[in-house]
């Protein structure tokens, strides 16, 4: 079996509401959906979230990359198990970016195309994208028939302030995080309501998305502690991401890289230089499922925590996808995802993803994705479509 065909498009869904944080206000998304078709007609679906502001991606310059991967050379194989299908998928890499020290450039180009070819063959071997946690890393592989993610606040204003927080607080969620560092803002004010409403019994952690300076960011979060915060995402830039290990040593909060934790050259790096507690994991800017993973075993096997979370726009693609993971990676501090009704006007699969009242969600035990993409969304929201093989 082989596959036979890549397709790669760019597609442009409408958020439900203006979503805002410290880097970005967007009411829009524009993500990489990528088909791959294989010899005996089974067909997968994957997704990347290109942000400049993360890995230096836009969606112009992730479908370029695809392009001048010559893709179809490193495709041309015969699988004969589901075991050389995720070999063939974790060897896939992407052209060069140039300037891109890092390594990260295309990361979520990449996690598009890798992601359709684990869908494609999981469907065409009968195995879930849990299997995949299970034969690449097994130390890691706890399933669970059910997962909880955590609740989300931006910048509600006015009477929402209240509102958001109590809905929350009556739905059950047990984790709530809270978006700081937002310009115009009292960050003080503002955790001290939602800690109000949300009660003490929540587990609240702050994201700041690079906000503040080095010279003040020790400060800011201080004055955020009294609140019971767990953790805190990403205070400064990547630029000043060196600065947090002096920084670790003046708080009491547990400190997570985002934007500066992409890939493996980020993780070496943090792990030398002091600079965090915990690392975000997002599928799409970490480039797939299985570079994800590879960083879960680096986390632990240097004492780091690590959290399964997402990015603003993803569909019920990597919704999926993200289901997958954390339902079969154990020892998840926090977990994010599966927003779909929620945020997106399009999620593009035939069923809904979405949690449920308290965050939960059950484990997809269907093929590869375990889910039916729309054909008729799909093409509803599609501006672009090019042929990367076949």
């Amino acid at each position: 079996m082989r596959v036979v065909e890549l397709e790669a498009r760019h597609v442009r869904v409408a958020l439900r509401r203006k979503v805002t944080h410290a880097s970005h206000v967007r009411t829009d998304t524009d993500n990489v959906v990528v088909r791959c078709k294989l010899s005996d007609g089974s067909t997968g679906y994957g997704e990347g979230v290109p942000r400049d502001y993360v890995t230096g991606e836009t969606l112009a310059s992730a479908l370029d990359l695809l392009n001048r991967s010559d893709l179809a050379k490193q495709l041309d194989a015969d699988v004969d198990d589901f075991v050389q299908a995720v070999h063939l998928a974790e060897k896939l890499s992407l052209a060069t970016v140039p300037g891109d020290d890092r390594g990260i450039g295309g990361n979520a180009a990449r996690c598009a195309v890798e992601l359709a070819v684990l869908d494609a063959f999981g469907r065409a071997f009968g195995e879930p994208l849990t299997k995949v946690t299970e034969l690449v890393a097994p130390e890691l592989y706890r399933f669970r028939d059910r997962v909880q993610y955590s609740g989300v606040i931006g910048n509600p204003r006015g009477w929402k302030k209240r509102l958001y927080p109590l809905v929350y607080r009556l739905a059950g969620f047990s984790q709530v995080k809270v978006k700081v560092g937002i310009e115009g803002q009292d960050d003080v004010t503002r955790l001290k309501l939602m800690r109000r409403w949300l009660g003490r019994k929540i587990d609240v952690r702050i994201d700041a998305n690079e906000a503040w300076a080095p010279t003040e960011v020790a400060a800011r979060i201080q004055e955020l502690e009294p609140f019971g915060i767990t953790s805190v995402e990403q205070p400064v830039r990547h630029e000043d991401v060196a600065c947090l290990a002096s920084v670790r040593k003046q708080i009491g909060t547990l400190v997570m890289l985002d934007e500066s934790l992409c890939g493996p050259v980020d993780a070496e790096r943090a792990v030398q230089g002091g600079w965090c507690d915990l690392f975000n994991l997002r599928l799409s800017k970490c480039g797939g499922f299985i570079p994800t993973l590879r960083l879960a075993q680096f986390a632990k096997s240097h004492g780091l925590g690590y959290q399964l979370g997402c990015q603003v726009g993803e569909t019920a693609i990597l919704s999926a996808a993200g289901r997958h993971f954390a339902t079969s990676v154990a020892d998840l501090r926090y977990t994010e995802g599966s927003y779909d009704r929620h945020l997106v006007s399009e999620a593009l699969g035939t069923e809904d993803l979405t949690f449920r009242r308290n965050g939960s969600a059950p484990a997809l035990v269907g093929c590869g994705l375990g889910f039916q993409v729309d054909p008729v969304r799909l093409d509803r929201v599609t501006q672009r479509k090019e042929s990367l093989l076949g």
